[in-house]
């Protein structure tokens, strides 16, 4: 493959080149994607070009580009060759670690979280950090944008541990507010009236569980999915307890659910506080929280960026451009209340 330049040549002594040659010409067809999918993918996420032979490959650019480019490809390899699949995502994924790592793109085998359906693994730096701090600590907060897996890859963790027998239930939580709209009163029993403000966490279990055995643990109590009013008066022992949506807790809810926390539980709380639906006026509990707690010992706080979101690369784009507009937000707001408004418009 040889793709037309997209940027200006670098300059001679700025050029590398760097040979990879494999051994098993199957698992090659699934490493270069279909057209040679994947490596024009690498190609433009890291500005190298990458051209083929058979079974090997060279790429040319800039040294860490080059660098990083062969640690994606060597890992991405050797993920088909432990029988995993590849796709884009797991090339973008290969690519995230080895920019976060240093060259380092295979999670270490402890991070992979087994489930009845399927094997995940950390697709970021941040991510792996997660992970390891859930194992770590007995309260996590994981803070950052839409997109970069906080929810998903703690509902994993609570998922293996339930299979292991680690704890005796999961349970679930987010607050029931709008996101902004006013839906009303909701028809059906109580439990079709708060389905809707947790199906993103119905949603990731089935996509770890077989549905039979999601209906059976709901049935039996091992999963419980309830809005945060139901915790008041708890004591949640040997449980993996999940509060979502955090932000839009207030202090005062924020503290009664982390005091339910009993004995041999895990309780991971996640959100974004730049999505908070709360009256205005109102303040976050989990802001609050961060406020209070920081620096604890046993408690860890995971914060993820842009570069961690895996959903969609226009995900990543978009939320860039709102935190850049909102430091300006902040940095005018500073400004203004540090000079006073005068009435008079700057230039």
């Amino acid at each position: 493959m040889n793709p037309r330049a997209r940027h200006p040549a670098p300059v001679a002594e700025d050029v590398r080149t760097e040979h990879l040659e494999f051994d098993d010409n199957a698992l090659v067809i699934q490493l270069f994607g279909y057209h040679n999918t994947h490596l024009a993918r690498i190609e433009q996420r890291l500005d190298v070009a990458i051209h083929t032979r058979g079974n090997e490959a060279t790429i040319v650019g800039a040294p860490e580009a080059v660098a990083t480019a062969k640690a994606g490809l060597t890992g991405l390899y050797d993920r088909l060759r432990r029988g995993l699949p590849v796709g884009r995502e797991e090339v973008d994924a290969a690519v995230r670690l080895a920019v976060g790592n240093g060259g380092a793109t295979r999670p270490e085998d402890d991070l992979v979280i087994h489930t009845r359906k399927r094997m995940i693994s950390p697709r970021s730096p941040t991510q792996a950090d997660y992970l390891k701090a859930i194992d770590a600590c007995e309260l996590v907060f994981g803070l950052g944008p839409a997109g970069t897996g906080k929810t998903y890859l703690a509902v994993a963790k609570a998922v293996e541990r339930l299979i292991k027998g680690e704890v005796d239930r999961i349970i679930l939580s987010r607050p029931a507010l709008e996101a902004g709209e006013q839906l009303g009163f909701l028809p059906g029993d109580l439990r079709e009236k708060v389905d809707p403000y947790l199906r993103p966490l119905y949603d990731a279990l089935h996509d770890m569980m077989p549905s039979s055995q999601v209906a059976k643990r709901l049935e039996n109590g091992e999963i419980e999915v309830a809005p945060l009013a139901f915790m008041r008066g708890r004591t949640l022992a040997n449980s993996f307890v999940i509060l979502d949506e955090a932000q839009n807790t207030t202090a005062v809810q924020m503290k009664m659910i982390l005091t339910r926390l009993g004995e041999n539980s895990r309780m991971v709380v996640t959100g974004d506080l730049t999505q908070v639906d709360l009256p205005r006026g109102t303040r976050s509990g989990l802001r609050d929280a961060l406020e209070v707690l920081e620096g604890i010992e046993g408690i860890a706080f995971v914060r993820f960026g842009a570069a961690d979101v895996v959903r969609h690369t226009l995900v990543a784009r978009m939320v860039q451009a709102y935190e850049a507009v909102e430091a300006r937000r902040r940095t005018a707001a500073r400004y203004e209340k540090k000079n006073g408004n005068n009435g008079v418009a700057d230039d």
